[in-house]
Formats: structure tokens, sequence, C-alpha cells
């Protein structure tokens, strides 16, 4: 059923109007939290985004949006209520869609909007050492602000009782990874609770955004998380194009899926590697697939002049062109890539050591991957059978088929054969894509309007969503939401009946990025 007929149903929503695949409606604050809820409950809609605006200087409001996906009819709803400006609060939408808790928490920090009824309260983004009060996505916050440092508690969740400890892990690691503090409560090495806290090294890339035309805001894009460059540069590049009623060209079109498609490639052999060797200890395989992962990165330096899929696609389609011989090259090393990284996942999967350390460890259960909204390998490796390139089709994606893996599982060796399938996936595609490699420019002049678009690519680890605003030709609200956001706190639910031991091998079975949630 089409959103304009589920919201028939409603009488408390209006529908404003509907744009590309877009429909907007509007409805007020006392609902929205019921109407969404029977909007995922009722009409099997996904939360997708929630996030906040600040409206005062032309509508003394707040805005608060939510995004629900309609993935069987390849449509998108937003979703909006206004804030009275001396009165920023709602009912929450946590207490009956959990998806909704990190992202009320995160307008709170950044606006001062409250979700009233929200279990849990406290600040997510601002830590200890942030004043209360201190909101820096309001527009009267300036980007240079130099704050005075406070010392506000920020308590964690502790359990009591015999024999049971509390193991602080971070926010600084032993290796070259972001910080992230973990806090353990266990009896002997069993974990009983697992917590995270993030967001230690905000960058402010959302208010430095305003203000700047889209090609100045595409650096910030593009170094969010630096690993999925190309795939946040074509959410980016896809809102600014259906905004502005622009259409690349088929190459064009075509080209930046073959990136993104390397993109999941390399990341996918990384992540075998990382699992399999690092994880467990079985160091063949990270020796190995960390060896085939650096050719992927010489072929990305070879053909973009960098190591991460980074300055090729923009609005309006590429930058620039790979040629033929660069395409015979990308097909080459792929192949050889694929077919060597699976021999070895083969080797390791056949070794009883390596599947015990796999199987049952960090089960995510279904029905808890619905609940937080999960995304990616770990939706997918709990049987919620999400993907954006087949379920909001983009790009060449409308043109190819994309095979979806599911396994049902939830574990780490779920998600581990996820990988190996996709990346199996992947190369099928690659190849395709440049077989039928079409002829022509692979950039158009764009003419950038004002307006609202929301761009979906399914990264290599998940669903990116990027939600865009633009008004008098510069970024007015850019919110580009890492599929990193949404699944942090699966860590909650997996950790728990594990042992310590166990946490980096489900942490690297995630492969969550730091920089990509800490925008």
């Amino acid at each position: 059923m089409s959103i304009q007929d589920i919201l028939k149903n409603f009488s408390g929503v209006k529908i404003v109007e509907q744009k590309n695949d877009t429909i907007f409606a509007i409805v007020d604050r006392g609902y929205l939290s019921e109407l969404s809820t029977k909007l995922v409950d009722e009409h099997g809609l996904f939360l997708s985004l929630l996030y906040g605006t600040d409206n005062r200087a032309e509508k003394q409001t707040f805005g608060v949006h939510a995004i629900f996906g309609n993935d069987k009819e390849h449509e998108w709803l937003k979703l909006s209520t206004e804030l009275p400006q001396e009165d920023p609060q709602y009912p929450s939408l946590t207490a009956t869609i959990m998806a909704a808790h990190w992202y009320e928490r995160y307008m709170q920090d950044m606006f001062g909007i409250t979700a009233i009824g929200h279990p849990d309260p406290r600040r997510l983004v601002n830590h200890e050492n942030i004043p209360v009060g201190t909101y820096p996505l309001r527009k009267d916050f300036a980007w240079n602000t130099k704050l005075e440092k406070d010392n506000v508690p920020y308590p964690m969740h502790h359990v009591s009782g015999e024999g049971i400890y509390e193991i602080p892990v971070g926010p600084i690691h032993a290796g070259i990874i972001e910080p992230g503090h973990f806090r353990f409560n266990v009896a002997g090495e069993r974990i009983l609770t697992l917590e995270g806290k993030l967001f230690f090294t905000h960058k402010g890339v959302e208010k430095l955004m305003e203000g700047k035309i889209v090609n100045q805001a595409l650096p910030f894009i593009e170094r969010l998380s630096g690993d999925m460059a190309a795939s946040h540069a074509l959410a980016f590049s896809q809102a600014v194009e259906k905004i502005s009623d622009c259409q690349i060209s088929q190459r064009a079109s075509v080209c930046r899926t073959l990136l993104v498609e390397l993109e999941r490639l390399t990341m996918h052999i990384h992540d075998l590697a990382n699992i399999g060797g690092m994880g467990t200890g079985y160091s063949f395989v990270a020796a190995n697939g960390f060896r085939i992962k650096e050719r992927m990165m010489r072929l990305s330096a070879d053909i973009t002049g960098n190591r991460f899929w980074r300055g090729m696609i923009v609005p309006g389609g590429m930058l620039k062109d790979i040629d033929n011989e660069k395409m015979e090259k990308i097909l080459s090393v792929s192949k050889d890539a694929h077919r060597e990284m699976l021999e070895i996942v083969t080797l390791a999967l056949a070794s009883d050591g390596f599947m015990d350390r796999l199987q049952t460890t960090g089960v995510l259960p279904l029905e808890a991957a619905k609940a937080f909204g999960a995304l990616g390998i770990a939706a997918r490796g709990s049987g919620l059978n999400r993907d954006t390139r087949r379920d909001h089709p983009y790009d060449a994606y409308k043109k190819y088929d994309v095979r979806v893996s599911i396994k049902n599982s939830g574990d780490v060796h779920a998600r581990y054969l996820v990988r190996i399938e996709e990346m199996k996936n992947t190369l099928d595609l690659i190849e395709k894509l440049i077989v039928d490699m079409p002829s022509g420019e692979v950039l158009v002049n764009i003419d950038t309007k004002d307006g609202f678009a929301i761009g979906a690519v399914e990264s290599w680890r998940g669903e990116i969503l990027c939600a865009l605003e633009i008004k008098n030709g510069v970024v007015e609200r850019c919110f580009p939401r890492d599929p990193s956001f949404c699944n942090w706190a699966l860590f909650g639910i997996m950790g728990p009946g594990n042992i310590v031991p166990d946490f980096p091998l489900i942490n690297k079975s995630l492969n969550l990025s730091y920089s990509g949630t800490d925008l």
C-alpha cells in the first residue's frame, strides 16, 4: 500500500506535497508519537531517520522531522511537526519505537528539544565538560564558539551484587581506532551488561556545512567516515540532484555504482580478514586478508588518486571518467582479490576452533534488530531483509537486480557468511557494470535549486540517509546519518551472555565507525 493510501486512514495528518519519491506531511506535535507508532506497527513502515531543525527566524518554532521508509513501494515519508520556541517539547517516540532512542537524545543535546517520557534522557553527545544549556545546532550558536570547561556528571549504568565487577575499556585504545568507552558489568568473565559511551571527538560537520554551497559542503561529507567516502558522497549528490531536478548521464550513473561496489568489495575483504584473524587469533586470515585489501586500496589510488575511493562522485555525476584500460584493470584486480580471499575464508571455515569462536557469539535476535532499527550486515545477519539498493533503487541498481544475502542465526558467524556472499554478489555486479558500460559524458551542469530531498545509499556498512535542505542556494540543514549511528546501541543486546574476550570479535563483526557517528 502506498503512503498516500496509508495516510488516508488518519484524520490528524495533512499531506503537503509529493516530490520525486518523497511524500511530505505535517502533524500536530501531540499526535506525532501515536501516528508514528501506527505507521511502524500496523503498516510496516521503517523509521529511518529522526532529526531537528531551528526555524525560529521565520516561524518562531523548532521542527521535528521523522523519515519513514516504505520499502515495498520504494518511497519515503517525511512527517514533520512544529514546536513553539518557548516550549520545544513533544511526547517521545522511544517509548513505543525503540529505533528513535538515540535520535531523540541527539536532538536534546543539539537543539534543546525535549522528548517527554524518553526512558533514558541522559545526554548523548555533550559529555561532562560541556556546560548545560549548550545547543550547537541552534542557528544563533557560532561555529567557532569557545566553551568553558564544565563538570556535569554522566551516570553510567551499574549492576551491584556479590561477585559482580565493572571493567572499563577505553576511551583510549591500544590500537589506532578512535576513542570510545565501554563499560562491562561482569560475573567472572560472563558479561551481564555492556554500555557504550561515544562522541569524544565531535567534528561539528552539520554546523560547518551551514551556509555553504554544495561543492563546498561535499568535502565535509566525503570525510565523515574515511572508509565510506564514495557512499556518503553519493547520498549527498543524490539529494542535491533531486532538489535541482538534475538528470545525470547513464555512464555517470553506472560509474558511480561501480565505485561504491568497489568500496564494498574492499571493505568486505577487510572485515573478513579482521574478524577472522584479529578477532579470533587466526593470524593466517588476517595476514593474507590485509595483503589482499592492500591490492584494492592501491587500485583505488590508481583510479581516483587516493586510497579511499574518494574525489570522484559529485553532484551532476562524476568529476572525471574512467577509461577502458582502467576498467580492465578494475575487473582483473577485483577478480583476483575475490578468488584469493574466498580460498582463505574457506580454509578458515573448515577449522573447528575458528567456527567455535564465531557460532553463537554476539547473537542479535530478529526482534531486537527490528526494534532498534538495525542496518546493513547486522540486520541481514539476523533475518531482517532490507537493502536500500533493492528497496529504494538508485543509479544502476534500477536496472540490475540486487541479490540480498540473509542469514537467521544473528551471530558473528551469520555476519561473516553474509559478507562472503555479498563479496561474490558484488564481484558479479562489477563485471556486469563494466561489460555493459554505456558511452557518453560523465558530468552535467547542475543549477542548484532550493528545496528538500533525501539521499539514500546502501553502503557496505548499511543504509546511509542524507537529509538535505537548500535555501537561497546554500545548505540550510544537512543531516548525513551514517549506519553506525543506528547500530552502536546493539552492543547492549549482543554483549550480555558472552564472555569478555568475545567483545573484540563482536565489535569487529559490526565494524562501526566512530567518526561517522560523531558528526
